[in-house]
């Protein structure tokens, strides 16, 4: 376990406690077979990232889920640092919603952290009768030892950004957190800072309008989202929609790590921008527009504008740096946010994405770049698809990225991604002064997997993370 004195319960006491924690070893990633073609279930991967290892860079674990088809997307923990203190409480349960299927598995890492098994099967039925809600998303424990759930949408695949409390030692589901009538009419990732008694939701879009692929003509139907939400923490209501522009589609939210901040950044899909959000004077929430990717002229592909599509991003546990990936353009970039109003590029490497030479997009305005960048390769292999999901060592020097953003979306705009399989590489950032470098010893190839390639996603370790812990 990750706390060192035995006896303080789960996780770390503040933020730079935790970048002072043991080195990770290990690493789960959720594996997807939905869309590829291959009718397996998806499973739960373990992967030895120890460079002492024998296995290094290899999958040494598989969990493989009791059905087919239910797209594992996010990860959370059944307890995390906001439970710090807590002797009562041991991460030892990591809980694994479905996007699709609605299904929530509960999956032990406490008994053999190398080789977890599933310990109980939330049924959706439970989603849809107990919560009228589905399409569970992001996963966060709460310091009361409950889970809290944020789902896409309701049980006919409309969008409704409602959540559902899991009972943090039985995992039954306890109902809707929210309370009163008015919920947001998209949901997606939440976030929660309770000594400014705020929870923050954001949007992405209609379950059944993003389930088997993107149709740009959605987002000027208003199926896709353009809000951060503000609920009060202590009674749940919903009190305020903080509106981010037409199509901007806001995906993951972080506040920042020390709990007394009042600020907090979201990336933007469509948009390509990361906002600011903040406290104001009178109390209530606003955003401002910090950074800006802009979108590339390009021939031969699905429109002539091709935005970044910034889909992960994530602030270092000093609360330093920003990174985020640009899953079409193919970039992972890092800003120094020690002014948070003006974050400054310091960091930026390209791991594959849309525009490399010799693919089929010719970019023929670019705002930023010179000319297309090459191809990604590593170890001999040309790397499909672009950097999506990111995930920090504690210590903040090593980036873990996969390629995978969602299966549906994956076969649409790297239809080779689903073919080949995703991979995880890791980059090694320079603390001091900024600046990302390609680990070249470091490939996970999970197009090599035993029953044929797939897509690997989230990445989690056993002792937290920077996007999985929150302090009270």
């Amino acid at each position: 376990q990750s706390a060192e004195c035995g006896a303080c319960g789960p996780g770390y006491a503040t933020p730079l406690d935790a970048m002072k924690g043991p080195r990770e070893e290990i690493v789960y990633l959720p594996c997807i077979y939905r869309n590829t073609g291959i009718e397996k279930p998806d499973y739960l991967a373990t992967v030895d990232v120890n460079p002492k290892s024998p296995h290094y860079c290899q999958v040494i674990h598989r969990l493989p889920m009791p059905n087919l088809k239910d797209e594992l997307h996010h990860s959370g923990w059944n307890t995390c640092s906001s439970c710090f203190g807590d002797v009562t409480k041991r991460r030892n349960r990591l809980i694994l919603p479905s996007l699709i299927s609605s299904r929530i598995y509960v999956v032990d890492v406490g008994t053999d952290l190398r080789a977890p098994r599933i310990h109980k099967v939330v049924e959706p039925v439970e989603l849809f009768w107990k919560g009228n809600v589905a399409n569970p998303h992001t996963s966060h424990c709460l310091g009361s030892g409950d889970i809290l759930i944020s789902c896409l949408g309701d049980p006919s695949g409309n969008g409704k950004g409602g959540f559902i409390l899991l009972d943090g030692e039985t995992f039954e589901v306890k109902g809707n957190w929210e309370n009163g009538g008015k919920v947001p009419p998209l949901g997606y990732d939440f976030w929660y800072q309770p000594r400014h008694n705020v929870l923050m939701s954001t949007e992405w879009g209609a379950p059944k309008v993003l389930a088997d692929g993107f149709n740009p003509a959605d987002v000027a139907r208003g199926h896709y989202g353009r809000r951060i939400n503000v609920w009060d923490w202590s009674t749940h209501t919903y009190l305020q929609a903080v509106d981010l522009g037409q199509g901007s589609i806001p995906l993951e939210i972080r506040f920042l790590h020390n709990p007394e901040a009042a600020e907090g950044f979201v990336g933007c899909a469509l948009s390509g921008a990361v906002h600011r959000f903040y406290k104001t004077e009178k109390g209530d929430w606003a955003a401002e527009k910090v950074i800006e990717v802009p979108s590339k002229k390009v021939q031969g592909w699905l429109l002539p504008d091709m935005p970044g599509l910034i889909t992960d991003i994530l602030i270092s546990l000093d609360d330093r740096f920003l990174y985020f990936s640009n899953w079409l353009h193919g970039d992972i970039r890092q800003y120094d946010i020690s002014n948070t109003r003006q974050p400054k590029l310091v960091g930026q490497v390209f791991l594959g994405g849309s525009i490399a030479k010799g693919g089929p997009v010719t970019v023929v305005e670019d705002k930023e770049l010179q000319c297309q960048p090459e191809p990604f390769v590593i170890k001999g292999k040309r790397v499909p698809g672009g950097p999506q999901m990111i995930q920090l060592s504690l210590d903040g020097k090593r980036l873990y990225v996969t390629t995978s953003l969602y299966s549906g979306w994956d076969k649409q705009f790297y239809p080779d991604l689903v073919k080949e399989g995703s991979v995880m590489l890791q980059i090694d950032v320079d603390t001091e002064r900024g600046g990302l470098k390609v680990n070249k010893n470091f490939l996970v190839d999970f197009g090599k997997e035993p029953d044929g390639p797939v897509l690997a996603h989230e990445i989690r370790y056993p002792g937290g993370d920077c996007t999985s812990d929150i302090w009270m």
